[in-house]
C-alpha cells in the first residue's frame, strides 16, 4: 500500500510538472530581435517530418517518437531568409542527419535556393557522413575539423531475410502474390534467404539512380567530376581528410573557432580575444571571443512571422504519411479514416478551389486504401483541381491513393510505382506443437470455417480461394491506375507485377507527369484552379502531443516503453510488429530507405 501510495504520488507530481512545463511553453512569448549583418546558424541535426507542429515546440508525449524538424516550416524559413536583407549569409553546422533520398533533396535544394540569393554559405562539421556531406556540399565552403572523419563509400541496400529462422522455428509463412507479381519483394524475406534475381534488379537500378543523382547534385557544387567521385569511393581514398581537400570534396580543415574566425572576416569583424573577467569565469584561457552575430533558425523564425496569409480562395494540402491501414491513425501512420475525412472537408468547402494530396507512404491494406480512392474520386467528379504530391515513396497503396489525380509530382529519387498485392498468412502448427507442446482442436459448422486459423495449413481449395481473392485485387488495382494514367490495363501490368520505380524513371514510363516538389504541386493546383491570389488550408488538423501524453496515462491508449524502446533499436522486431500488424490482404512497399 504505502508503495502504492508513493507511486502515485510520484506520478501526480511529475503530471503537474509536466502541465506546468507545457503551458509555460505554449506561453512563450519571448521577443527576438533580428539584428542587421545577422548570420542564420543552421543546424542539422536529427530527423525530418512532414509537417511542423500546429501545436508550437510545446511538451511532447515521452511516449511518442521525435517527430523531426517539419520540412514544410523548414523551407519556408529559408525562403524567408534568403529574402530579409539583415540576414548576410548562413553558417551551415551538420552533425546528425538520416532521412529518405527524396526528403534530403528537398532540404538540400533550400539550401541551394538561399546561395542562389547571392549570400554566401559556409559549412562545417566535425565528422561528415555521406548524407550530411550531400548537404553541406551545397555550400561556398566547406570545413572539417582537423582530426574528424569524413566518410565516403556509396551507397548499400541491405535486406533481412527471416526464412532460416522461420524454418528453424518450423512457422510456415504461407504467401499469395498478385498473378506474375515477381518483383512484390515484401514477402521475400519469407520466402527466401537472399535476394530473388528480380529483386536484386530492380533494387541495382532505384539505388543506382539515388547514388547517381547525389552525384550529379555533388559534382555540379562542388566542380568535381561524378567519375572522380566514384573513384573515390571505390578506392574509399576520400576517407582521408587530406585527400577529400585535396579532391576538393572540402575546402580546407578548421577547428570551429577558426571556422567562426572566416565568418567574422566576411563580415568585416576583428577577432577578439576575450577579457581578462571573461578568462577567469570561464576558464577560456587563450580563447577568442564568439561575438559573431548568429541567429538560429527556430529564433529567426519567431523574429520573422509574417502576417498570417488570410485570402479568401484557398488551396488544401492533405498530408498523408506512413503505412496505410483502416481506422483513425495519427500523424505519422494513415488511417483511412482520418484521410478520408481530410479529403471530404477539403471537396466540401466552398473556399477551397483546388486540392494538393501529400503522399509520403510505402502503402499498406489495400482495403484502406481503396476507401481513401474512393473519396480522390469524388474529388475529381466535383471539379476541384487535384494534384498528387510525391514525397520520398509513393508506393504500393501509397501510389493506389494518388494515381487518379488529374496531374502528379514527384522528385527524381522518389521511390514509386511498386503497383502489386499480397497476402501472408501463418501457419504455426508445428512451432506451437513441437517446440511448446500446444496442441489445438476445432469445430467447424462448415468446412472452411477454420480458413483463417495460424495453427493449421490452408488445404489447397482455400488456397486457390486465397490466390483467386488476391488475383482480384491485383486485377481492380491495375485497372484503377489504368483509368487514372489513361492506359490499357495490359500496360499497367507490364510496369506493375509489384516492381518499384525512381520517380525519374516512373516519369518515363507514365506513372509520373512532372519532376517537382510540394510547392511546385500546390503551384500547379491553383494554376489548374486561375487563382492569383490563395492561401494554404492543411489537414487533416495535427495531434496535439500533448492530448495524447494525457490520453496514454489515463489509459486510454497503452504506452508500453520497454516495447518503444526494443522496437527502436532492432530492425527484426520492427519487421515482427508490422507484420502483426498486417491485416487482409496488402498493398505494401518491401523496405524503407534513408542515407546515413
Amino acid at each position: 500500500m504505502v508503495g502504492t501510495i508513493l507511486a502515485v504520488i510520484a506520478l501526480t507530481g511529475l503530471l503537474v510538472l509536466l502541465i506546468i512545463s507545457a503551458i509555460a511553453s505554449s506561453k512563450d512569448g519571448t521577443e527576438v530581435e533580428l539584428k542587421d549583418e545577422s548570420i542564420l546558424h543552421l543546424v542539422i541535426d536529427g530527423t525530418f517530418s512532414e509537417r511542423a507542429s500546429e501545436h508550437g515546440s510545446g511538451l511532447g508525449s515521452p511516449f511518442a517518437e521525435e517527430q523531426g524538424t517539419g520540412l514544410n516550416q523548414f523551407i519556408a524559413d529559408l525562403e524567408d531568409a534568403r529574402d530579409d536583407e539583415r540576414i548576410k549569409g548562413m553558417f551551415l553546422e551538420v552533425k546528425s542527419v538520416m532521412a529518405a533520398p527524396s526528403t534530403m533533396r528537398d532540404v538540400r535544394k533550400a539550401i541551394e535556393d538561399f546561395r542562389s540569393s547571392g549570400k554566401w554559405i559556409v559549412a562545417y562539421s566535425e565528422f561528415f557522413t555521406q548524407s550530411g556531406y550531400y548537404l553541406a556540399s551545397a555550400a561556398d565552403e566547406v570545413y572539417m575539423y582537423p582530426e574528424g572523419e569524413f566518410d565516403w563509400r556509396g551507397l548499400n541496400a541491405e535486406i533481412m531475410f527471416f526464412k532460416n529462422m522461420l524454418d528453424k522455428l518450423e512457422i510456415e509463412a504461407q504467401i499469395i502474390r498478385g498473378p506474375d507479381n515477381k518483383f512484390k519483394s515484401a514477402v521475400e524475406p519469407f520466402m527466401y534467404d537472399k535476394m530473388s534475381d528480380a529483386n536484386r534488379e530492380q533494387t541495382a537500378t532505384f539505388v543506382g539512380d539515388i547514388w547517381r543523382l547525389m552525384l550529379e547534385d555533388i559534382a555540379s557544387s562542388r566542380g568535381v567530376t561524378v567519375d572522380a567521385l566514384n573513384q573515390g569511393a571505390d578506392s574509399l581514398s576520400f576517407i582521408s581528410a587530406d585527400n577529400a581537400v585535396s579532391g576538393k570534396l572540402l575546402t580546407g580543415l578548421k577547428y570551429r573557432d577558426e571556422v567562426i574566425d572566416a565568418m567574422k572576416g566576411k563580415l568585416g569583424m576583428e577577432v577578439t580575444a576575450v577579457n581578462e573577467e571573461e578568462e577567469e569565469e570561464e576558464g577560456m584561457l587563450g580563447q577568442r571571443k564568439n561575438d559573431l552575430p548568429l541567429i538560429a533558425l527556430k529564433d529567426f523564425h519567431k523574429a520573422s512571422k509574417k502576417e498570417k496569409n488570410n485570402a479568401k480562395d484557398k488551396v488544401a494540402v492533405v498530408y498523408a504519411v506512413g503505412g496505410i491501414s483502416g481506422g483513425e491513425g495519427d500523424d505519422q501512420n494513415i488511417g483511412s479514416d482520418r484521410i478520408a475525412k481530410a479529403l471530404r472537408a477539403a471537396r466540401e468547402d466552398k473556399k477551397v478551389k483546388a486540392i494538393v494530396l501529400r503522399v509520403n507512404s510505402p502503402g499498406g491494406s489495400a482495403l484502406a486504401s481503396d476507401v481513401i480512392w474512393r473519396e480522390t474520386m469524388l474529388i475529381k467528379e466535383s471539379g476541384k483541381p487535384f494534384v498528387v504530391s510525391m514525397g520520398d515513396y509513393a508506393a504500393s497503396g501509397g501510389y493506389y491513393i494518388a494515381c487518379g489525380a488529374d496531374k502528379i509530382f514527384a522528385n527524381p529519387n522518389t521511390i514509386t510505382g511498386s503497383i502489386g498485392v499480397f497476402g501472408v498468412l501463418p501457419n504455426m502448427q508445428k512451432f506451437l506443437e513441437n517446440k511448446i507442446g500446444l496442441t489445438f482442436d476445432r469445430y467447424e459448422t462448415n468446412p472452411h470455417a477454420d480458413m483463417m486459423s495460424a495453427v493449421k495449413p490452408l488445404e489447397e481449395s482455400e488456397m486457390k480461394a486465397f490466390q483467386e481473392m488476391v488475383s482480384d485485387i491485383y486485377s481492380d488495382f491495375t485497372s484503377k491506375v489504368a483509368a487514372g494514367r489513361n492506359m490499357t490495363q495490359a500496360q499497367v501490368d507490364s510496369i506493375g507485377q509489384g516492381r518499384v520505380w525512381s520517380g525519374e524513371d516512373a516519369m518515363q514510363i507514365g506513372l509520373v507527369d512532372a519532376m517537382g516538389d510540394l510547392q511546385d504541386a500546390i503551384e500547379a493546383a491553383a494554376a489548374m484552379a486561375s487563382l492569383t491570389e490563395y492561401s494554404l488550408r492543411e489537414l487533416p488538423k495535427m495531434v496535439d502531443p500533448f492530448e495524447e501524453f494525457l490520453k496514454e496515462l489515463s489509459g486510454e491508449e497503452q504506452a508500453d516503453i520497454a516495447k518503444d524502446l526494443l522496437l527502436n533499436e532492432f530492425p527484426l522486431l520492427k519487421e515482427i510488429e508490422s507484420m502483426r500488424n498486417m491485416k487482409g490482404v496488402q498493398a505494401r512497399m518491401p523496405f524503407l530507405i534513408t542515407i546515413d
